[in-house]
């Protein structure tokens, strides 16, 4: 990965408030750093990696501050490339209530929050998709107990669906940290 596409994105987050801005586990910049490095972990490529450090800046579904606005997305590409930033809108846009539930199936449709619009975007786009949403809640739930016991059933079940688009790095991050099933004890 080019160190100076990583350096400048940093720079850019501290600038845009990422470092006081509070999230579990510490600041938001401290959380997209380990989102970044747990893709990093799973042998992501360098501009899923980037967009995972950044994919914050658009706001989310689940996450509504904003660090930089839509009509600046020029200012993004030009810090960290097209690429990451086509990921980077991808991601903050997936309207989740809607997309969640059939993002696997290969004919489903995404639904844009921002535009309205759904499409059907292709598989890469899909895989990106489900590691960056496995980085960031799993992120979550290793660093949030009360999280993790609260979303973390639900989170398993959605990866579980995810599974085809995850890589299998990503899936046994999602096992190890996310809880499962409780077991039935017998009489």
């Amino acid at each position: 990965m080019a160190y100076d596409s990583m350096a400048q994105a940093d720079s850019f987050l501290r600038e845009l408030g990422a470092e006081s801005t509070p999230h579990p586990g510490g600041t938001l910049l401290t959380h997209l750093h380990r989102v970044r490095t747990r893709l990093a972990t799973w042998n992501a490529r360098p501009a899923l990696q980037l967009a995972g450090l950044c994919h914050a800046f658009y706001g989310t579904d689940g996450f509504a501050q904003v660090l930089l606005p839509l009509d600046r997305r020029s200012d993004l590409v030009a810090t960290i490339g097209e690429e990451a930033e086509a990921i980077v809108y991808f991601y903050a846009s997936c309207d989740r209530k809607a997309t969640y539930p059939t993002l696997a199936d290969p004919g489903s449709p995404f639904h844009d929050r921002f535009t309205g619009r759904a499409y059907l975007p292709g598989p890469a786009l899909r895989q990106d998709f489900a590691e960056l949403t496995a980085a960031n809640e799993i992120d979550l739930a290793a660093e949030d107990p009360a999280f993790r016991d609260s979303h973390g059933p639900d989170l398993l079940g959605l990866f579980t669906r995810f599974r085809m688009l995850l890589s299998r790095p990503a899936y046994a991050d999602c096992l190890s940290v996310l809880p499962g099933p409780t077991p039935l004890h017998g009489p």
